[in-house]
């Protein structure tokens, strides 16, 4: 046994859990790697499956349940942190909460595979009061289903990943640097998207004291409230004269207005 496989082997349960916490947490370092490799080892009989099954859902349920208590407790301000910190913020709140009002508590299921989606459904479904008891069982099943799916691939795949182990282990110590310079990349990759996406709603923004002095002078711009249904129903106020719209309408009802109008969307 390679000290690679016997290092993995010995420490594969505690691996999982803190890859798999770690993860729900909200810091950008993929578990599925991980998962692929224990299943691979769990063929080999070396690692117990239902034992990483096992601690892939606790880790995760100790993360999401954290989350869950914060959004039920503060709401939209955890949501809000979350977006601040998130290194994909363009996927934060509002798909999640059109995915989450569209299928309900079954969405927790989804965020498992989603990516950016996972951290924030848990403190989203505890912000719109969401049950514990539900939120426990929806969020189990997304685990064990997520976890169980990157265990049978390494599972089915095993061959293939003893060879790509047995590469890594003869590349010494090289293999953690390739390893640590991809999971670097991956995490500069994202903060550039992050850049940018923040670059351009700064280029496209309009403050509250700028649209208030549009409309003193006597300029009509278009205010469109596109705000999921459910905030809208938490928090009914809303600027005077706004037009509400989804946002998925957009492109079907925006073409008709004449492009000299000024066109001013919010949301949550």
């Amino acid at each position: 046994m390679t000290r690679l496989v016997a290092y993995v082997t010995q420490y594969g349960m505690a691996l999982v859990f803190a890859n798999v916490l770690v993860e729900q947490i909200g810091i950008p370092i993929p578990a599925l790697p991980t998962l692929i490799v224990a299943g691979a080892l769990a063929r080999d009989g070396k690692l117990s499956l239902s034992g990483l099954i096992f601690a892939a859902a606790v880790a995760s349920l100790a993360a999401d349940s954290i989350w869950y208590a914060l959004g039920r407790r503060y709401g939209n301000r955890v949501l809000k942190t979350l977006c601040r910190v998130s290194l994909s913020p363009d996927s934060c709140v509002r798909h999640t909460e059109s995915i989450f009002e569209r299928w309900g508590m079954a969405s927790l299921v989804a965020s498992k595979f989603i990516t950016g989606f996972s951290t924030v459904a848990p403190p989203l479904a505890g912000a719109m009061g969401a049950g514990l008891p539900s939120f426990l069982f929806y969020d189990l099943l997304g685990t064990v289903l997520w976890a169980g799916g990157g265990l049978l691939i390494g599972f089915i795949f095993h061959r293939a990943i003893d060879d790509v182990l047995s590469f890594l282990e003869g590349m010494g110590t090289g293999a953690l640097y390739l390893l640590g310079a991809g999971l670097l990349l991956f995490v500069l990759y994202k903060w550039w998207q992050r850049r940018r996406f923040y670059k351009a709603l700064r280029m496209a923004r309009i403050t509250v004291e700028q649209l208030r002095a549009l409309f003193e002078k006597g300029e009509k711009p278009v205010v469109v409230d596109v705000r999921a249904a459910g905030e809208r129903l938490r928090d009914p106020r809303r600027i005077p004269g706004a037009t509400t719209m989804d946002v998925t309408e957009l492109d079907a009802k925006l073409p008709g207005i004449s492009p000299e109008v000024e066109v001013v969307l919010y949301c949550t």
